[in-house]
C-alpha cells in the first residue's frame, strides 16, 4: 500500500526497514519523546516488526515514511483503532535529525489523517506529545489538531516531571481544514 505525498510517501514497512530505522534512532533531547529504545540491541527491530505484522490491519496501520528516492525515514501510524467508536490515536517519528523540521513529519500526519479519516471511517484521531517537543506541537497544530488537554506532570524526563500534552482532531475539523 503507497500513499503519495509531495516529497514524501507512505508505505509498508519490511523487516529491513526496521532494522535500518532502529539502527538510525537519535533521541533528540530538545524535542522528546516519551519511548527510548536506549540499549536494545539490533536484533529487537525483528521483535518490532513481528509486532507491527501481528497488528497491521487489527488495531494499528503502520506504514513507513520514505523519501520520493526510497529512503526510509520514519514510521507513522495510527493504533489503538477503535471501530465501534471510530477513534484511534496517532504517532509518528523521524529517525535522524537531519531529516526532522522539513516538513516530511507534518506531510505524513496529512497523509494518514485523510486516510483515517476518508478511508476506514475514523471520526477521531488524538495524539499526545511532551510539553518540551515543541517540534511535534507544531507539527501536530498545522496539521489542525488543537489542543484538548494537559496530563500535569506525567512523565518523568531528564531527572524531573514534565507535562503530557493531549491532542485530538476530528473528521469534520479535517475536512474544513
Amino acid at each position: 500500500m503507497r500513499i503519495k505525498g509531495k516529497d514524501i510517501y507512505l508505505d509498508t514497512l519490511e523487516r529491513t526497514d526496521c532494522k535500518k530505522l532502529w539502527a538510525d534512532f537519535e533521541f533528540d533531547f530538545n524535542n522528546p519523546c516519551e519511548e527510548l529504545n536506549l540499549g536494545h540491541s539490533i536484533e529487537k527491530a525483528d521483535t518490532w516488526f513481528d509486532d507491527i505484522q501481528q497488528q497491521q490491519g487489527v488495531s494499528n496501520i503502520r506504514l513507513g515514511i520514505f523519501l520520493n528516492d526510497g529512503t526510509v525515514i520514519g514510521d507513522v501510524a495510527l493504533q489503538d483503532i477503535d471501530r465501534t467508536n471510530r477513534k484511534c490515536t496517532i504517532g509518528m517519528g523521524i529517525q535522524k535529525p537531519e531529516y526532522r523540521s522539513k516538513g516530511y513529519g507534518q506531510q505524513a500526519i496529512r497523509l494518514m489523517l485523510e486516510y483515517g479519516f476518508q478511508y476506514i471511517g475514523i471520526e477521531r484521531i488524538s495524539a499526545n506529545t511532551l510539553e518540551p517537543n515543541i517540534g511535534a506541537q507544531k507539527s501536530l497544530e498545522k496539521s489542525g489538531f488543537k489542543l484538548e488537554g494537559r496530563e500535569r506532570k506525567a512523565i518523568y524526563l531528564n531527572r524531573k516531571k514534565v507535562d503530557r500534552l493531549c491532542y485530538a482532531i476530528l473528521s469534520e475539523e479535517y475536512l474544513t481544514f
